[in-house]
């Protein structure tokens, strides 16, 4: 089994910064893909940014300039440095983890961050 774990959200004000952060742990033989997706109130789930174990990287638009994805390999941790934040970021964020060998998909259970003043 595969344990994913988030942390760092909480309320910041309009233009301000946030880094999540999520451990992957576990059978992860086989890890590729980690990534953020976020969930806005009465929206669907979508993609926020992926990197691959190899550190090929996918931005939403929405995101692109503000945010960065990064991975630390060793620690089979993935982060989300987010800056210049807007109201419209303000979501529960899921960190999801891919194992290529498996083709299964493991969720953490969300961190909720709020842009507010």
């Amino acid at each position: 089994q595969v344990q994913v774990v988030e942390s760092g959200g909480g309320l910041v004000q309009p233009g301000g910064s946030l880094r999540l952060s999520c451990a992957a742990s576990g059978s992860l033989a086989g890890i590729n893909g980690m990534g953020w997706y976020r969930q806005a109130p009465g929206k669907q789930r979508q993609l926020v940014a992926i990197i691959t174990r190899g550190g090929m990287i996918n931005y939403a638009d929405s995101v692109k300039g503000r945010f960065t994805i990064s991975r630390d390999n060793a620690k089979n941790t993935v982060y989300l440095q987010m800056n210049s934040l807007k109201p419209e970021d303000t979501a529960v964020y899921y960190c999801y983890v891919r194992i290529a060998t498996t083709g299964m998909d493991f969720w953490g259970k969300g961190t909720l961050v709020t842009v507010s003043s």
